[in-house]
């Protein structure tokens, strides 16, 4: 049976935090989630401008209602804001037996408080005596503790002083420290582990704690050990600052459910470009388009940034005595050239996600305008020497030359080679089918087949 987790904390509007940021934690690593809602908050990536704290009592009949029926594998708290409420849900949770993940939200990514003061001394009594693991930052630790941090060491001591408060197991994430390393400490039954990872500089790091302990509680619904379960969610929220979302005017959101889309994304354009290839199997036409060099096709998942998110054939398309072969499986990162060539297209116009290169001659190009197929070009030879000294700008400066000339993304750019370099071009489409149809028109119209 699926997992359910249930996060009690406070509403971001802005969609970064809060319960936004858990139910899309909990989505991507496939539990059930549930909430009960402290405090709807008016925020966006630059400020927190309200808080509306929820009646206690809804409060409370959120968590029954949702434990009484669908029943709980895991808890996770984050901003309970005041005494009251945390005396509220300290007197529900008590009654649920299963892993509890406190995190002492104080305060928010802008500044603002996310904690009354006068409720610090009932997070103590009430919340931490019941939690499973409480996962404070720095300046939660601070808070909690009264310590002054500003190393590994210290952040063991304050973990060693949180614990005596009654948790089974504290985190201390060292994420606000300098360094070019973020060390994570987490202490449990007596054992200081350490987990660092290399800190990832971006602006876009809101929601990183309320996804951290959505993680830690999500993997200890299904039954993981606490050393595993804190492990796993440092890395899955460090893929979620990878692709943090550069949104707003302050500090955007890390994005917990993008590596699920990615990957999906990915099997997507595999699958397709495996289809494509059985479609340019099946045409022995297709020979006479393969240059010297060898073919590719490429498809790229959606926001490709990068050749590693690009599907292309290792080895490329290559010519055989007896006609052609792929030299391998598709997989991701296979191409530079025409992986480059995509993502610049991209960059103009999202809608284009596949490639091919193919050799250039005059018939071929006549043949391209024939088909009513959009035609641009650039020239090698007029290549800055600043573009020529770096390895992998060529094709984006010719594609970008190309596109600037036309106006406008086209089906195919071409050019005609320089000293050492045959001429080429290049097709564009939306997908590899659209890329294939091309090419399986002209090769059959330069074998005379089509007319």
């Amino acid at each position: 049976m699926v997992k359910r987790v249930l996060t009690v904390a406070g509403s971001d509007s802005g969609g970064g935090a809060g319960i936004q940021a858990d139910l899309k934690t909990f989505a991507a690593l496939g539990v059930h989630g549930m909430s009960a809602i402290t405090c709807i908050t008016a925020q966006n990536t630059e400020a927190v401008t309200a808080i509306h704290q929820v009646p206690a009592e809804i409060i409370r009949e959120q968590i029954r209602v949702v434990a009484n029926d669908i029943g709980v594998d895991a808890v996770k708290t984050g901003m309970l804001f005041s005494e009251e409420i945390i005396e509220s849900v300290a007197d529900e949770l008590s009654e649920i037996k299963a892993p509890l993940v406190v995190d002492p939200v104080a305060v928010a990514k802008s500044g603002a408080p996310l904690l009354k003061p006068n409720a610090v001394d009932a997070l103590v009594r009430k919340m931490l005596p019941l939690a499973t693991v409480v996962t404070p930052n720095i300046n939660e630790a601070k808070l909690l503790t009264g310590i002054e941090i500003g190393s590994v060491e210290e952040m063991v001591e304050a973990a060693q002083r949180i614990a005596e408060m009654g948790p089974q197991a504290v985190v201390v994430k060292g994420g606000h420290l300098p360094g070019e390393t973020t060390t994570d400490i987490l202490l449990y039954a007596d054992n200081i582990y350490r987990f660092s990872a290399e800190k990832i500089h971006t602006r876009n790091t809101h929601g990183t704690g309320c996804v951290f302990a959505s993680a830690t509680a999500a993997y200890l619904a299904k039954g993981w050990k606490i050393p595993q379960a804190v492990q796993a969610a440092q890395r899955f929220v460090n893929e979620a600052i990878k692709r943090g979302l550069d949104i707003g005017r302050g500090y955007g959101p890390v994005h917990p459910t993008g590596a699920v889309y990615a990957n999906s994304e990915k099997l997507t354009a595999l699958r397709q470009l495996r289809e494509a290839l059985k479609m340019i199997e099946r045409e022995e036409s297709f020979q006479r388009l393969i240059p010297e060099s060898g073919s590719n096709i490429v498809v790229a998942a959606e926001y490709a940034s990068s050749p590693e998110d690009v599907v292309g054939v290792p080895g490329r398309i290559v010519k055989t005595p007896d006609g052609f072969t792929f030299a391998s499986e598709p997989w991701f990162g296979a191409s530079r050239h025409v992986a480059n060539a995509v993502l610049t297209a991209m960059k103009h116009d999202p809608s284009v996600r596949s490639a091919a290169n193919i050799r250039l001659d005059d018939e071929i190009l006549s043949t391209l305008e024939t088909l009513g197929l959009s035609v641009s070009s650039y020239d090698r030879a007029a290549e800055p020497e600043e573009v020529k000294k770096e390895e992998g700008r060529t094709i984006p400066w010719g594609i970008e030359e190309a596109i600037r000339k036309a106006g406008g993304v086209v089906d195919v750019v071409y050019h005609r080679g320089d000293v050492g370099k045959e001429p080429m071009a290049v097709v564009f489409g939306t997908d590899a089918y659209d890329v294939a149809r091309k090419l399986i028109r002209l090769s059959r119209r330069l074998a005379g087949v089509e007319t």
